[in-house]
């Protein structure tokens, strides 16, 4: 029997981002997923190094590949339509939990469990784990700040290319941000540290 999970998941890559507003360069779901994986991962290095935390980087590195699988069946919802009110919003999640449930149902039955627990929203919902559901938890938040800090870049990259398109949706994510780094020294750490980097030239990074 073939299963179609992979070569669903591979579609990712003719998923383009940002679809209501013009952009000098457009990036597909899977160019974002990558940068989301890796910053997530750096997130949780930094946790671990400098705060002591006991988080799993490899596991949100994983998570961050697949955070908007649900993706490739729904299409990019645009920000300002899935957050314009708290009923769009609760819709839209289980538009995306029926989206993510069919995905799953493309893998065989052995290995369907693995993939449920990266695409779920709680790392141990048993409140008898303790530390390990709190990390769990804790890990995700922070690749759910990656995913903002992958769309500050783009914004960066898009303003810094004379398009005025991102400018207030860099100033917003940026707020958004400002308010995780509150609670969320990773966050923080790597808005300080990486950051300003970011759209220097090849020759300035060299």
């Amino acid at each position: 029997m073939s299963y179609h999970f992979f070569a669903a998941i591979s579609r990712m890559k003719y998923i383009d981002r940002w679809q209501l507003m013009r952009n000098s360069r457009e990036e597909n779901l899977c160019e974002h997923s990558m940068e989301v994986a890796m910053i997530a991962h750096a997130l949780c290095v930094i946790g671990n190094v400098r705060y002591g935390k006991d988080l799993d980087a490899d596991r949100a590195a994983v998570i961050g590949l697949y955070h908007d699988a649900s993706e490739i069946i729904t299409g990019d919802m645009p920000t300002p339509v899935k957050y314009y009110g708290d009923e769009i919003r609760t819709a839209y999640k289980k538009v995306e939990a029926v989206a993510e449930n069919r995905l799953l149902t493309k893998l065989p039955e052995d290995l369907a469990p693995v993939y449920r627990s990266i695409f779920g929203t709680d790392e141990n919902p048993d409140p008898a784990a303790g530390e390990a559901a709190e990390s769990g938890r804790y890990m995700r938040r922070l690749v759910k700040a990656a995913d903002k800090l992958s769309a500050l870049i783009k914004c960066m990259d898009e303003t810094a290319a004379g398009n005025t398109e991102f400018r207030t949706a860099m100033q917003s994510t940026r707020k958004a941000l400002d308010a995780m780094a509150q609670e969320l020294p990773e966050v923080r750490d790597f808005m300080e540290d990486f950051l300003p980097s970011y759209g220097r030239t090849l020759d300035e990074l060299a």
